[in-house]
């Protein structure tokens, strides 16, 4: 189930390949996911001695929180197997790959993201793209009306 998906990441790069990692949340975390009090607008990762961190991605405080709450920007670990997280590395430091978070998801009962290994567009690319998808949605209104016709 799907909870909150980062549209401008789409816009921004172009998606090369897309991994899930497990997520490490706090309890209050959780609880403020399940609102649905999340925002992943610019949130990224980065890896870092080995480990993956995701950054810039927002869990608003948990109102009912007794005394223990959570900074809403930290970073968090994303839980990666050794091989992949490797095989990152080589992608960013030596391709100048970028690795946005694309969505966050319930998968049995625990919290995924998605994070897609992609590399950033100009304004050209996004150009191009507004255009071909004007096309295409023409295309299709095309089609639509003539087979209307029959």
């Amino acid at each position: 189930m799907e909870i909150v998906t980062n549209r401008k990441a789409f816009r921004d790069f172009e998606i090369s390949e897309k991994l899930e990692a497990g997520i490490s949340l706090l309890g209050t975390e959780v609880k403020s996911i399940r609102q649905g009090r999340v925002d992943l607008l610019g949130a990224f990762a980065r890896v870092e001695k080995k480990e993956v961190f995701l950054y810039d991605a927002t869990i608003q405080v948990y109102e009912q929180a007794s005394h223990e709450t959570h900074d809403p920007k930290r970073r968090r670990k994303l839980l990666l197997h050794k091989s992949e997280i490797e095989r990152l590395l080589v992608h960013t430091q030596h391709q100048g790959r970028a690795l946005p978070a694309l969505r966050l998801y319930w998968k049995h009962g625990r919290v995924k993201v998605e994070i897609g290994l992609g590399k950033g567009k100009h304004a050209a690319d996004r150009r191009h793209d507004l255009k071909k998808k004007a096309v295409d949605r023409e295309v299709q209104r095309e089609a639509a009306r003539f087979a209307g016709r029959r």
